[in-house]
C-alpha cells in the first residue's frame, strides 16, 4: 500500500440540513417572508458557506435549510456547521426539528 502522497490538498465539504417547524405561518408568501431573511443571515454571518431552502418547498409550516461549507481542515467545517446551527436554533420564530451533519472528503 503507497505512503501519503506529498504536497496533495485534502479538501473537506461540510453539509448541514436542518429542518424547521414555523411559527404562525398560513401561506407560501408569508413562509418566505420567514425563510428568507434566516438563509441572508446565515449568508451575511458566514460568508464562505453557501446557504438556500432546499425543501418542504410546497408546505407552509415546515422549510429545510441546507447548509455547506469548504475548507482544508475538518475542524473548521464542523465548526462553522455548528455555529449556523446555533444562529438558526436561536430564532424565536421557528422550531428547528432536526440537524443533519455531513462531512465529506475525497475518501468517503
Amino acid at each position: 500500500m503507497p505512503g501519503p502522497i506529498t504536497g496533495v490538498t485534502v479538501v473537506y465539504v461540510g453539509a448541514l440540513t436542518l429542518d424547521l417547524l414555523l411559527g404562525d405561518v398560513r401561506s407560501l408568501k408569508q413562509k418566505r417572508a420567514v425563510v428568507r431573511p434566516i438563509v441572508a443571515e446565515v449568508r451575511r454571518r458566514f460568508p464562505a458557506a453557501a446557504a438556500a431552502e432546499t425543501g418542504h418547498l410546497d408546505l407552509h409550516r415546515r422549510a429545510e435549510i441546507a447548509i455547506a461549507v469548504v475548507s482544508a481542515e475538518a475542524a473548521n467545517c464542523v465548526e462553522v456547521l455548528e455555529a449556523c446551527e446555533r444562529l438558526v436554533a436561536g430564532r424565536p420564530e421557528i422550531e428547528l426539528l432536526s440537524a443533519r451533519q455531513r462531512l465529506f472528503n475525497e475518501e468517503s
